[in-house]
């Protein structure tokens, strides 16, 4: 058992405490988090970048999704924490299981920073039911973390409208506008992402997303932005005041909450503003709950951010393409490691001008352990790559033209038919996806059925979505469109707009032997309209090959080898005129017509 989990029972024992939940979020419903907030990490030794601790005083477990559940029944041995898959058959949700277990009089607590209004709504509803009370004002884990991380101040800087195609204050008339049209006084937004992508910054506060711990709250006059001053250079703090933002200290949004007048009407997101914001409001103001007006913005890419991003995939093509050309001729003849390996990706993409860092954590999966969905190399785990099976590579970069997001399944020598048959199933859900025409108001519910056809036809499944959109020098994980087939309350597919960045990423998992994944990013772009309707398609941004040495060409038909062939067509296009020549000769062969 981990001496965390006997820490915080005892601290919970003090505190009259029964149960404490806690969270992977930050105080902003980041999907990533910074060091400070890794509280669920700390206590269970879980590092999934999803999940739920709750601790009882005789039981703890931990909820994770199917990404994870490798992972983390690895990572939960002897942690005295219990694996509960979510959405699995006969596992109960939190929510159930607290249903099934809370006594009247007992009290559930967690940390309401980390809480969104619509999560504590659920719990609150289920504590009434119950006969127990919560408690949101304590935050016991860090009562026992004495060497807690502070909380992240890093630099604030700007992107230039050369790169975010509109200005600073246009956005700002924008979302007054939608305000306005909501008949509210004013918004708060707690979101990084969209308080980043409204005012044109961008920081380093979050791994892997490049955004600012901040606050903001705009009404028709004004834009007050709680940030740590000192986070602000002199020169962006003077710009942003020209636009009308005014800055303040990042706690001091408790207290202006408080302080809003009267009869004021709020405009919030209830699945991203937290519920100890949401506590202060003055019970004389009334409440709109919307979804932040920014996130359609920020979806639909503006034809500046577009153009931009085609640059970051060329940029991103190149490292990638010249990481394959040297893993294909390494491995087998110098030792190579999943770490070293990620490494070495690393470094090519750091060649590229404009390149920021990655936007998530590299997965970098030899053999079984790419039946792992979201494997971490580990010192302790990192496989040494061999001449056989394969490597699962998912990675992806910030420019400051935009990100990327890739997976490339790679053959690292001789393969099983097994092997190669899966491989090719997997790519041809992929050409599929990518080729398809649809009418205009089709969602990505509509069409994940193109990716998983070729494996459902054979009674095989993967347990994650086969897509999800993608920001602009934000989070890579941005909605609200995405390719996914099941439909649940957490999950909503929206419309794919013109202008939509989306991934398109089947794959399979045997556990215990491999795993394969080919990801590309899309835009979706008109393409005719007639008498029958708008029509729309999609174009490929990744230009990076896949891996001709994988295919089992007796599964692909004609049309699936015309659309491969094509797609490698224009990667050696792209590529081949930026790469040495040596490299680029290996280009032409890798992307040769099957």
């Amino acid at each position: 058992m981990r001496p965390e989990l006997n820490a915080l029972r005892q601290e919970m024992t003090r505190q009259g405490i029964d149960y404490c939940l806690v969270l992977t979020d930050d105080f902003h419903a980041s999907e990533y988090t910074g060091a400070y907030f890794k509280a669920r990490s700390y206590l269970t030794g879980f590092t999934g970048s999803a999940g739920t601790a709750l601790v009882g005083k005789e039981w703890a477990g931990l909820w994770t999704d199917g990404r994870y559940f490798l992972q983390a029944a690895m990572q939960l041995k002897d942690s005295g924490f219990e694996l509960m898959k979510s959405e699995q058959p006969n596992v109960p949700d939190v929510k159930q299981y607290l249903r099934d277990h809370l006594e009247p009089g007992q009290v559930l607590a967690f940390d309401g920073r980390t809480m969104t209004v619509s999560g504590f709504r659920d719990y609150q509803k289920v504590a009434e039911e119950k006969g127990a009370s919560l408690r949101t004002d304590v935050d016991l884990v860090d009562r026992i973390w004495k060497d807690r991380p502070p909380l992240p101040v890093h630099p604030v800087y700007e992107l230039e409208e050369r790169y975010t195609g509109r200005s600073r204050g246009q956005k700002i008339q924008d979302v007054r506008r939608a305000v306005a049209e909501a008949s509210a006084d004013c918004l708060i937004l707690s979101s990084l992402t969209d308080i980043c992508y409204l005012l044109n910054i961008r920081g380093g506060d979050v791994a892997c997303t490049p955004v600012v711990l901040a606050y903001c709250i705009l009404d028709a006059e004004s834009v007050s932005l709680f940030v740590n001053p000192g986070a602000v250079p002199t020169e962006i703090a003077e710009h942003l005041r020209q636009d009308g933002v005014r800055l303040c200290p990042y706690e001091d949004v408790y207290s202006a909450v408080a302080g809003l007048p009267v009869h004021t009407r709020v405009m919030l997101d209830p699945k991203s503003v937290n519920s100890a914001v949401f506590s202060r409001i003055p019970s004389g103001c009334s409440v709109v709950e919307k979804q932040n007006p920014t996130v359609p913005m920020k979806a639909v890419k503006n034809p500046t951010e577009i153009a931009n991003m085609r640059k970051a995939h060329i940029l991103d093509g190149v490292a990638v393409t010249r990481f394959l050309y040297w893993i294909k001729n390494n491995v087998g003849r110098v030792p190579v490691s999943e770490i070293s390996a990620a490494e070495k990706l690393e470094s090519f993409r750091r060649e590229q001008p404009g390149y920021l860092g990655p936007s998530f954590s590299p997965i970098m999966a030899y053999g079984p352990h790419g039946a792992i969905v979201h494997y971490s190399a580990t010192p302790e785990s990192s496989s040494m790559l061999e001449g056989r099976s394969f490597l699962l590579a998912d990675t992806g970069g910030h420019y400051l033209e935009g990100t990327t997001d890739i997976t490339r399944t790679i053959a690292l020598g001789e393969l099983t038919d097994e092997e190669k048959a899966f491989y090719t199933l997997v790519l041809l859900g992929h050409l599929h996806l990518g080729d398809a025409r649809f009418l205009y108001g089709c969602s990505g519910a509509n069409l994940d059925y193109l990716a998983r056809e070729p494996l459902w036809r054979r009674g095989y499944n993967y347990n994650h979505g086969t897509g999800h959109g993608v920001g602009y020098v934000l989070s890579v994980h941005e909605g609200p469109q995405s390719f996914r087939w099941q439909k649940t309350d957490r999950i909503h597919s929206a419309i794919l707009e013109a202008g939509m960045i989306t991934s398109d990423e089947p794959g399979i998992y045997l556990d215990g032997k491999f795993g394969v994944r080919l990801e590309n990013l899309t835009v979706v772009v008109d393409d005719v309209t007639n008498e029958y309707g708008r029509f729309m398609r999609m174009e490929y941004l990744t230009m990076v090959p896949f891996d001709l040495d994988a295919l089992d060409l007796s599964l692909m038909t004609e049309y699936d080898r015309e659309l491969l062939n094509e797609y490698h067509q224009s990667v050696y296009d792209a590529i081949a005129p930026l790469l040495p020549p040596e490299e680029a000769q290996w280009l032409r062969q890798a992307t040769r017509k099957v």
